[in-house]
């Protein structure tokens, strides 16, 4: 088999398993917004306490993501992604035992006290789990520039960036059919019913407003599938397991792992650099934390972040407690928001290369104009034909993931393969301080001004990010001109240094050779 071929086939392996798995990362990571409502029925629970949870979780994930794409530039990207996979699956187990274990810390299986150590021990869980997420990105985002040249990334990467919505879809499908087909029948318990209905009343905003066959409705629905919510953690955990076998057994590194050599385009001299001290840390610097665009396209992706985690987050409660859907409802319209914007990831990454010519910024400055418009119809439109408003919803979704997946695509090419991890460790880290402030500031909008307020919000946020993206226009599609430029510079320093210090050798070596025979003329006087 030729090169070719064999590089060919490789390529298409890595980017089909790291999409599989990618894809499962997200599935133990979006089931808790499918649970979010159970936990209400169940516990009493707030939008606020929801809120706070999520963005505490937000910013570690963030954290976790810049923080590890320093430390994946120096161990195996497979096996760190791998362990970051078989954490979560623990964390995902935890999190479905959360009411037994704060019945075991106060001894009480209801009351403020019980609900107060269930939030607690929900959001250390939840934020373990983010932290482990923050292992899955950063390998992939070392891996696949490595992988692909220059002038194919947006296209295939973005391929590859619709492993965020599979795996979200699959979480919408798969935890919707859970909480509406699993858990205990409860129905028969007046108890219960009464517990759920005092939940409902003091968590959902307008609650009053439902007609009395409405709130039956809803009550029932919770009661008939008591305890489901758990279920969303345990299945997904399950195959979180396979998922880090998986990565062990189909990914490689580099190229150079199987014998191929490294991808046209994407050279950058750094490794001729190796043996000099302090020139790694130098190009990171360079590259990354003095790179203009990078640092624009890390506060752009702020406001992406809000509207994207702000609708996939926040769905199946908008739709549940807003426009009246059940919860199963709720899900597949997620499910099919998420469903367009695989469509849309992947054309924003078609037009990148084949109208903008790899210039991920200019394609994003038109996704957002979408996306501002799409979210505002469905803002404004709120009694239209319930298929046409999560249609409209879902056109929304087409539009914000093209700027999601273009923003970590647009930092890698401008940063490098060599520093790619790192620069998508910024995106990300700015890209959840957006998602913390999503989360927070939803649950607190829609608990003291409704949900409409709540799209009013996406609507200025888009705006602003429009202006951003608009700023780099004028931006190159990459930065390996720049990295050439610079290891060019750290090897001409290199050389003038060890040329430098030749010539103070024979300096030193001539005044060694006067000073021996002047003191042999001194012996012989």
């Amino acid at each position: 088999m030729d090169t070719q071929k064999r590089y060919n086939l490789w390529q298409w392996r890595i980017i089909i398993v790291s999409m599989v798995c990618y894809a499962i990362f997200y599935f133990v990571r979006k089931n808790f917004s499918i649970a979010m409502p159970g936990l209400t029925a169940e516990y009493g629970i707030s939008n606020t306490s929801f809120g706070i949870i999520i963005g505490l979780g937000s910013i570690v994930y963030g954290l976790a993501r810049f923080i590890n794409g320093f430390i994946v530039d120096k161990v195996s990207t497979k096996v760190f992604m791998a362990i970051g996979l078989f954490l979560c699956a623990l964390a995902n187990f935890c999190f479905g035992f959360g009411a037994d274990l704060s019945y075991l810390i106060t001894g009480v299986h209801d009351g403020p006290q019980f609900v107060n150590m269930l939030i607690l021990v929900m959001g250390v869980t939840i934020v373990l789990n983010q932290y482990f997420q923050g292992m899955g990105y950063p390998p992939c985002a070392r891996m696949l520039p490595t992988w692909i040249p220059p002038g194919q990334l947006a296209t295939k990467m973005s391929i590859w960036n619709t492993s965020h919505s599979i795996g979200a879809i699959a979480a919408s499908v798969v935890c919707g059919l859970i909480m509406s087909n699993m858990g205990a029948d409860m129905t028969g318990d007046s108890s219960v019913v009464h517990a759920i209905t005092q939940n409902l009343a003091g968590s959902i905003k307008g609650w009053d407003g439902l007609s009395a066959a409405e709130q039956t409705s809803r009550v029932l629905s919770y009661a008939g599938h008591y305890g489901a919510w758990r279920w969303c953690f345990w299945i997904p955990a399950l195959f979180a397991l396979v998922g880090g076998i998986l990565i062990l057994i189909g990914l490689k590194d580099r190229p150079q792992d199987v014998g191929l050599p490294e991808v046209e385009g994407t050279h950058t001299g750094k490794d001729d650099t190796a043996g000099q001290k302090g020139a790694h840390s130098a190009f990171l610097r360079h590259m990354v934390f003095k790179n203009r665009w990078v640092w624009t396209l890390s506060i752009a992706n702020i406001f992406v972040y809000v509207l994207r985690v702000g609708v996939l987050d926040w769905g199946p409660k908008f739709l549940t407690e807003h426009r009246g859907m059940d919860i199963k409802s709720a899900a597949w319209s997620v499910a099919f928001f998420e469903l367009l914007a695989i469509f849309g990831t992947i054309f924003a990454g078609w037009a990148t290369d084949h109208i903008f010519k790899g210039k991920a910024h200019r394609m994003c400055v038109f996704s957002m104009i979408g996306a501002v418009v799409f979210f505002g119809l469905f803002a404004l439109l709120p009694n239209i034909n319930p298929f046409l408003s999560i249609f409209i919803l879902a056109l929304g979704g087409f539009c914000i993931y093209g700027p999601q997946a273009l923003i970590g695509i647009g930092a890698a090419n401008q940063a490098t393969k060599e520093a790619s991890a790192t620069a998508n460790g910024l995106t990300g880290i700015l890209g959840y301080v957006g998602s913390a402030l999503a989360a927070i500031a939803i649950g607190l909008i829609a608990d003291k001004l409704g949900w409409n307020a709540v799209f009013m919000t996406f609507i200025f946020v888009g705006i602003i990010g429009v202006l951003i993206f608009l700023s780099m226009w004028k931006a190159p599609r990459d930065g390996y001109a720049r990295a050439q430029a610079f290891t060019s510079s750290l090897i001409g320093e290199a050389k003038e240094l060890v040329s430098g210090a030749k010539a103070l050798d024979k300096e030193v070596a001539k005044e060694e050779k006067e000073e021996e025979i002047i003191r042999e003329q001194e012996e012989n006087s």
